[in-house]
C-alpha cells in the first residue's frame, strides 16, 4: 500500500478506524469520510498524522445525498493527486423491527448500505 491513496468511508469509528489504522499501517494515504463524528474524526487524524505527517485528510459529506458522491472522489484527487482505492465502509444500522419499519427507515438503510457505495463506486470509476 505504500504510496496509494484509499477513500474510505464512515472512517472515523469501530470497524472503519480499524480499517484507516491498518491501511495506515501499511503506509497508505487516506482521505478519511464521515458524517457526524467529526470528533472522534480529527481525533483518529491527528493519530495518525503523528506518526506520518499529511498522510490524512477528512472529508464530511451526507452519503444519502447522491449528487454529491463525486466531490469526494474530487476532493481525495485535489488532496492527494490521485485515488488507488475505495472502501464502501459507511453504513446506517439500527433496529428496524419487522411492522415498524417506515418508508424513511427504509431509505436510509437502503440509501447507505447500497446506493451510496454504487454510486460512489461509479463516481471513483
Amino acid at each position: 500500500m505504500h504510496g496509494k491513496v484509499v477513500l474510505i468511508t464512515g472512517g472515523a469509528k469501530r470497524v472503519g478506524a480499524g480499517i484507516c489504522r491498518r491501511l495506515h499501517g501499511a503506509c497508505a494515504s487516506l482521505m478519511l469520510h464521515y458524517r457526524q463524528s467529526a470528533g472522534e474524526a480529527r481525533l483518529l487524524q491527528a493519530e495518525l498524522n503523528h506518526t506520518r505527517p499529511k498522510s490524512v485528510a477528512l472529508i464530511q459529506a451526507d452519503l444519502l445525498d447522491v449528487a454529491k458522491l463525486p466531490s469526494l472522489v474530487e476532493q481525495t484527487l485535489t488532496t492527494f493527486g490521485r485515488l488507488d482505492a475505495l472502501v464502501n465502509n459507511a453504513s446506517s444500522f439500527f433496529p428496524t423491527p419487522i411492522g415498524e419499519i417506515t418508508p424513511a427507515l427504509w431509505d436510509d438503510l437502503i440509501g447507505t448500505n447500497l446506493r451510496a457505495p454504487l454510486f460512489l463506486s461509479q463516481a471513483a470509476a
